[in-house]
C-alpha cells in the first residue's frame, strides 16, 4: 500500500463509496470498528468487513477530514476527524486507524475515536 492508495481509500470513506473501499480489502481482513458492543465491533472476512463498513458509513453522518498518515513497512497509522450533529448540537470527533497490509491490500483496519462535546 502506498500513500496514494490510502488517500484514495480515505476519500472513498468520505464519499461513502463502499465498492471502492472494498477494492483495497484483503480477503482475510479483520475490521475492528470504533463503535459497537465489544467496545467496538470486530468483523472478519470480506463479507463481514463489507457489512461492518456499511454499518459505519450509515452511523457517521459528518463529513470526514483527513489528518496525517504514516506508513512504515506493512503497517500504517492514519488520523481523521469530522463534526456531526447530535441532539441539535455539533459534536467533534477525532480518531485514527491502525492498518496492517498483505499483498498490497488492507489486512487489518483497527479504528479508534475520541468524542468531544
Amino acid at each position: 500500500m502506498t500513500y496514494d492508495d490510502l488517500a484514495t481509500f480515505s476519500q472513498a470513506w468520505t464519499n461513502k463509496d463502499l465498492d471502492t473501499l472494498m477494492r483495497y480489502i484483503h480477503p482475510d481482513c479483520v475490521y475492528a470498528a470504533s463503535v459497537g458492543p465489544e467496545p467496538g465491533q470486530t468483523f472478519r472476512g470480506i463479507d463481514e468487513v463489507r457489512r461492518g463498513f456499511a454499518n459505519m458509513l450509515a452511523h457517521d453522518t459528518g463529513k470526514r477530514q483527513e489528518g496525517a498518515t504514516v506508513i512504515f513497512g506493512q503497517e500504517a497509522i492514519s488520523e481523521w476527524s469530522f463534526t456531526e450533529q447530535s441532539d441539535g448540537q455539533e459534536v467533534d470527533i477525532r480518531g485514527c486507524d491502525i492498518f496492517a497490509f498483505r499483498g498490497g491490500k488492507i489486512l487489518k483496519k483497527d479504528a479508534f475515536r475520541k468524542v468531544f462535546s
